[in-house]
């Protein structure tokens, strides 16, 4: 580990460390994560001042085209590796990136506080994002026009969203795509009208809305007990990918301390919900 880190000192300033330097870590994905990452990144480091662990964005599209070109350890995804990015990483390693569940989240739907809606179905939000309904009135609200903001479509979120929420659709075209889940709940927080999704550790200072299956189904909200049994409807697990090759060592310590009773316990600290214990071998 020493001597890791002396020939890490050792080179030129400005070069990226790899993980053939023990005692250097990147991780790169999803900024539904990112925070999260960032917390665990430096917790760590504060128990193992030997580790430097370099933390960034810019969502799970881009973490998993750093993971096939080899330019990140770990890659942060708020949604599954897809084929096409399998065979990517084939192609550049050899082998399927190993998965680990690291969280769960209840991917919230955020309103304005002033705003009188509780809860919407799924079909509600779907008819919203798609832009059938475009405004307040024809859901129960108050008559004033929609602001939809989404995610950009490199974000692990907004093809979830995407997927199990507007069953494939395409989002309305007026949509404002904002760069990450913290820009995006700020916009909503200043718009009496505004609605966007992200996870449920970037609420504050807007509304969560209370989510139904179906207009004959209870509003849920997105609190741990009700993600863990799965009653609310737009739960998801959230993952770190890593080239299997590099999965050893310092990265499989801090993988481990991750998934561990210290690292789960950041991830409450943060707002996203702990795995169940089952999950975590």
């Amino acid at each position: 580990m020493k001597q890791s880190v002396k020939t890490l000192l050792a080179l030129s300033a400005g070069l990226v460390a790899t993980s053939a330097f023990a005692g250097s870590i990147t991780v790169k994905g999803s900024d539904t994560l990112v925070i999260l990452a960032q917390k665990w990144a430096e917790v760590y480091m504060s128990k193992h001042p030997e580790t430097k662990i370099q933390v960034s964005g810019g969502g799970s599209g881009v973490g998993f085209a750093a993971l096939q070109s080899q330019q990140t350890d770990l890659c942060d995804a708020s949604r599954k590796i897809k084929a096409t990015e399998i065979a990517n990483c084939f192609k550049a390693f050899g082998k399927r990136p190993t998965e680990y569940k690291v969280a769960l989240d209840g991917l919230s739907v955020y309103v304005h506080e002033s705003n009188p809606i509780k809860d919407l179905s799924l079909e509600q939000l779907e008819q919203i994002f798609t832009g059938k309904v475009k405004n307040w009135r024809d859901v129960g609200g108050n008559d004033a026009p929609i602001t939809v903001y989404s995610r950009e479509n490199s974000s692990g979120t907004y093809e979830f969203f995407k997927e199990h929420v507007l069953k494939g659709k395409d989002f309305v075209a007026s949509a404002q795509t904002m760069p990450g889940t913290s820009a995006l709940v700020q916009a909503v927080s200043k718009d009496n009208g505004g609605i966007g999704y992200g996870g449920a550790a970037y609420a504050k200072g807007t509304k969560a809305l209370r989510i139904k299956k179906d207009d004959a189904s209870p509003a849920i909200e997105p609190t741990e007990e009700n993600v863990i049994n799965n009653s609310y409807p737009i739960w998801r697990y959230l993952f770190v990918y890593v080239n299997p090759n590099l999965d050893k060592g310092e990265i499989a310590a801090y993988l481990n301390w991750i998934r561990s009773a210290e690292g789960q316990k950041l991830v409450k600290e943060v707002g996203y919900y702990p795995l169940p214990e089952k999950l975590r071998q």
